[in-house]
């Protein structure tokens, strides 16, 4: 019953504007694997994008493009990266895409963080975010070892089971971290051109930057650092592969900014 009240309550505030506009067709450029998890995530937030888009009068697809094809390619609205560090770092500093978001799927490397640049964004949590978390856990639980995840296929809490749900159903298997991460940097492009109404990338970058409500189901609505950086909590997993914690732990400063760089100083 909460999901169909909450379901009538966006259709009641998205109606209106639906019925005035046009029907848009977007698409989103990716360059990576086309099999795998993250491709497997990519796939579901696009099932899921035009599931919603198809009351809006709104479709969603994904291009692949090759990475020595991408100098040819024209960006409409993203770019989603699941490659390597160099290549992430060659084409964020590219001045043909300084005006695109371009959006980092799977790299955790703080060096891409610390570049700080303005058009680069990065959904999987960093290495230095994974740091801070098993810190907090080792400071409160010294004998009790554990790994950090950003997701796990048990977590239930902030409707996480829903999406773990789905996604083994359409999928086939188990969601991953990077498979969350593909998901949530598809899903959350759609789910902001259905509160803004608008597609095109200059508007998308800024969007994105200051004005982003995005539920990972990981909590708090998500939003991006100065850095570039997703915030999000962090899951702690003993060797039993059971979750034991969320970081950031309580009495820990900062809430979710004590995980990882926040600004760019």
């Amino acid at each position: 019953m909460y999901h169909l009240k909450k379901y009538g309550l966006f259709l009641f505030f998205i109606w209106p504007q639906w019925l005035m506009a046009d029907e848009i067709e977007v698409t989103m450029h990716y360059v990576g694997p086309t099999e795998g998890q993250v491709w497997l995530g990519v796939q579901q937030g696009l099932q899921e994008a035009n599931l919603q888009g198809g009351f809006l009068g709104q479709k969603y697809q994904i291009e692949v493009v090759e990475p020595d094809a991408l100098e040819t390619t024209e960006i409409e609205t993203v770019l989603l990266l699941a490659t390597d560090d160099d290549y992430i770092m060659k084409v964020a500093q590219s001045e043909q895409f300084a005006a695109i978001p371009v959006i980092n799927l799977i790299s955790r490397s703080d060096e891409l963080r610390e570049s700080c640049l303005p058009n680069l964004f990065h959904i999987t949590p960093s290495d230095e975010m994974r740091a801070d978390a098993l810190a907090q856990w080792q400071e409160k639980n010294p004998d009790k070892p554990a790994n950090v995840q950003s997701w796990h296929e048990d977590f239930v809490k902030f409707a996480a089971s829903q999406l773990n749900n789905r996604f083994k159903k359409s999928q086939g298997e188990a969601m991953t971290d990077q498979a969350w991460a593909g998901w949530a940097g598809t899903k959350m492009i759609a789910d902001s051109v259905v509160q803004t109404m608008q597609y095109d990338a200059e508007f998308m970058l800024n969007h994105l930057k200051t004005d982003l409500v995005f539920d990972g189901q990981k909590g708090d609505n998500a939003n991006f650092r100065e850095n570039g950086q997703l915030r999000q909590i962090l899951l702690l997993v003993d060797n039993d592969n059971k979750i034991v914690a969320e970081a950031p732990l309580r009495g820990f400063k900062g809430g979710l900014d004590s995980l990882g760089k926040v600004t760019c100083k």
